[in-house]
């Protein structure tokens, strides 16, 4: 349920909404209580604390004015007891000799809501321990290269307000996580694997996990016989987290409008017009699927979306937060996020998929001479403002006169140009996966959590 920290302060916020919206033409109030921990088992040590990370353990408000020419914004620990003059005189520029960009007054229809995501099947700390230890057992068990296995489980709470002249929200939600990492060693070789689930209900999760550990043995074990690739452009399939990372990079960060606004992306030119194969389809939004990266409104007061960024091949829609799309004269999105209190809001991806299409797995393996099936995201980068993508999987196992070989390669990078890959993609599985409960910095900082996935795709691309 809703923190006891804010749940006190909303009666707080509306006063202070009342009395600042005599001398602004907009005010707002967002507050936010985050609370993170984590469980650690290794070989060698077991380990429960709070997450560090701020994004985590954060508790504060952000008021947000307009005074007729620029909007400004306070942070700050508590309103209870706030110094209303000390605020106004912090934010005022009556010194600042600048250009303003006055997009004008930001809507705020009335709207009064709770919302609520729980977990309805909580664990005690020795029972969470108990599951991690016996992961770790079987992993370590499973083979004599198998020289270390790590498991942990976090779980985050998140409690908001939004506080304006016709809105009052609050929501609360809970997501968790299970990871493990598993680590083997031959010959002076040293390979690992990891896997995760990841949902609301913490039980589900580690019943979950418990179906993966044996194969994320198997696999650091096989990695230790991991070929290089050889660069080049091949057929390949992607699994849904390589789908997903591809979907993130490659329309993912290229089409958040606060880029749009400072001309940062080339999606910009681009809306309207086909940037894909008619196969493609692509979505974002915080209402588009369950995830560490779902709420029910963003952190400037909107509800989350659905929003269709690419439609049958054709780039549609960006995503947006309340500013940018002010400036843009477009609606809001619902993905206004910050790090924490202490931070700006920014445009930024939540749920970042593409959508099913009408082929079945079997016929895409069978549809490929000599290619490759491209498994588990490692990492990726883009340029929004040139369409270019590197990604890389952790490994692939070749195809070969459409079958699936026992050869494995790793690690493999997916490069090149965005229109180029999604123009390629020529088959799309009728299965989705929407997974991650991963995080996403803008640029080197302002870390969010987010989401991604989609089906399996055939497509032609550059790797090495």
């Amino acid at each position: 349920m809703l923190s006891s920290f804010l749940k006190e302060r909303i009666k707080i916020a509306k006063n202070l909404v009342d009395t600042l919206s005599k001398d602004y033409e907009y005010v707002s109030v967002f507050g936010r209580h985050a609370k993170g921990r984590n469980y650690v088992v290794t070989s060698k040590q077991v380990k429960i604390g709070d997450r560090e990370r701020i994004t985590d353990s954060d508790a504060g408000f952000v008021i947000k004015v307009y005074d007729r020419n620029h909007y400004s914004e306070y942070s700050c620990d508590d309103i209870k007891d706030l110094d209303v003059a000390k605020m106004k005189e912090a934010i005022s520029l009556k010194d600042y000799d600048g250009k303003y960009v006055d997009a004008g007054v930001l809507k705020d229809e009335p709207l009064v809501e709770s919302f609520q995501r729980e977990d309805e099947e909580r664990l005690s700390d020795e029972e969470i321990i108990e599951y991690l230890t016996k992961f770790k057992d079987e992993a370590m068990s499973y083979d004599d290269k198998i020289v270390e296995a790590q498991f942990v489980f976090s779980k985050r709470e998140v409690s908001n307000i939004f506080v304006s002249k016709h809105r009052t929200l609050d929501q609360y939600y809970t997501y968790n996580n299970v990871i493990g990492y598993i680590v083997a060693s031959q010959n002076g070789k040293i390979q690992s694997s990891y896997d995760g689930t990841n949902g609301v209900n913490s039980k589900t999760c580690f019943e979950k996990m418990a179906l993966k550990v044996k194969d994320m043995a198997a696999l650091a074990c096989k990695l230790l016989e991991a070929k290089t690739m050889k660069p080049g452009y091949y057929d390949v399939i992607t699994h849904p987290s390589i789908s997903g990372l591809i979907a993130h990079e490659a329309f993912g960060h290229g089409v958040e409008m606060d880029m749009f606004v400072k001309n940062r992306a080339k999606a910009k030119d681009y809306l309207g017009k086909r940037v894909a194969s008619p196969l493609v389809n692509m979505k974002d939004g915080a209402k588009s699927a369950l995830s560490a990266a779902s709420y029910f409104f963003d952190d400037d007061g909107v509800l989350a979306h659905d929003t269709q960024i690419i439609e049958n091949g054709i780039l549609k829609s960006g995503i947006s937060d309340v500013l940018s799309a002010l400036e843009l004269k477009t609606e809001a999105t619902g993905n206004s996020r910050r790090e924490s209190s202490q931070s700006k809001a920014y445009t930024r991806m939540t749920n970042t998929f593409f959508c099913a299409g009408n082929d079945k797995l079997e016929d895409m393996i069978r549809s490929i001479k000599h290619g490759f099936f491209l498994y588990q995201t490692s990492n990726g980068m883009e340029d929004p403002k040139n369409w270019q993508i590197q990604c890389t999987a952790q490994y692939a196992y070749e195809i070969i006169d459409g079958k699936l070989t026992d050869n494995i390669y790793a690690p493999v990078v997916i490069s090149g140009y965005v229109p180029d890959l999604l123009n390629s993609i020529s088959m799309v599985s009728d299965e989705v996966e929407v997974d991650g409960s991963g995080m996403c910095g803008k640029g080197h900082k302002e870390w969010v959590y987010v989401a991604d996935g989609g089906p399996y795709l055939k497509a032609k691309v550059k790797l090495g």
